[in-house]
């Protein structure tokens, strides 16, 4: 069996994050669309969605990762396949070593990027000598997000000169910028129907990675973005129709209760007349 070539956009942002929008739905649409096998949703500090996301995925034919981008003491850090939240706060090492026993895979994004809470090059310099190279499984060496592309271009040196495996998100926070970076990854010996999060993962800590994205076309952004337009636009439009399908079965509910409510309401004071009417009669027949 030859190698399957697996396209994961390893870091996006869903209306889970502070700073993003769009449903998790929405999001693994796109990605479907635009031919990838896998997306993981990075959301900052929480995780919630994240998980809903990865059990989503088969229904779009998508392998489910889930994930988050936890912040750590030194900055932030992606975790891969875990199903709880990092503890927040702790210094790099503590929090990748923590991914790692939680079977997951803990990459350093953006790194070098200051205003984005990227981790210094000297800090991450101190943390993979002390650890004798092994603080993290990979970083983050192409992020469609760097306008200059120079913090792309440290961060791809650094990891060639200690053999870190380099990936590629897009780091979207708009369901049209999905994908414009992917990984590719090599897996031998299985096949697209038999393909687990497990060996997405065991592959990136092999370093069976390419980074794409260097060289998007205009013309091919922008048709994935126009298209993500459309999809939003008939996404929210089915939401809406269905929460006014909700909105009128809970009113004719209401309608025909207070109907109910109304006609034993009758019932009841009808009743009670003729009883009191009774009563009076009695009252006023002679003996």
């Amino acid at each position: 069996m030859s190698a399957l070539t697996v396209r994961i956009d390893p870091h996006v942002h869903s209306e889970g994050s502070y700073d993003a929008h769009d449903p998790v739905e929405l999001i693994l649409e796109q990605a479907a669309e635009i031919g990838l096998d896998a997306v993981v949703i990075t959301d900052h500090d929480v995780i919630n969605e994240s998980i809903r996301a990865a059990q989503l995925a088969p229904m779009y034919g998508l392998v489910g990762i889930p994930g988050v981008e936890v912040s750590t003491a030194d900055g932030h850090l992606l975790a891969l396949g875990v199903e709880e939240l990092p503890p927040r706060r702790r210094p790099l090492d503590e929090t990748a070593q923590w991914v790692r026993d939680h079977g997951g895979v803990a990459i350093v994004p953006h790194p070098f990027q200051r205003s984005r809470h990227g981790i210094r090059k000297r800090r991450l310099g101190r943390y993979h000598d002390t650890s004798g190279g092994d603080a993290f499984d990979a970083i983050e060496t192409y992020n469609s997000w760097l306008f200059t592309g120079y913090k792309n271009r440290r961060a791809r040196r650094f990891a060639a000169r200690r053999q870190y495996p380099g990936v590629a998100g897009s780091d979207a926070h708009k369901v049209g910028y999905v994908g414009r970076a992917y990984t590719e990854i090599e897996i031998p010996n299985v096949s697209r129907a038999s393909l687990t999060a497990d060996d997405v993962l065991d592959a990136i800590r092999s370093g069976s990675t390419r980074v794409q994205g260097r060289r998007t076309p205009i013309p091919t952004s922008t048709k994935h973005y126009v298209g993500a337009a459309g999809r939003k636009s008939a996404y929210y439009a089915k939401r809406g129709a269905l929460t006014s399908g909700v909105l009128a079965k809970k009113g004719a509910f209401k309608s025909a209760y207070i109907a109910k409510v109304g006609a034993l309401k009758s019932g009841y004071l009808a009743k009670q007349g003729a009883v009191r009417g009774a009563q009076l009669l009695a009252r006023l027949s002679p003996l």
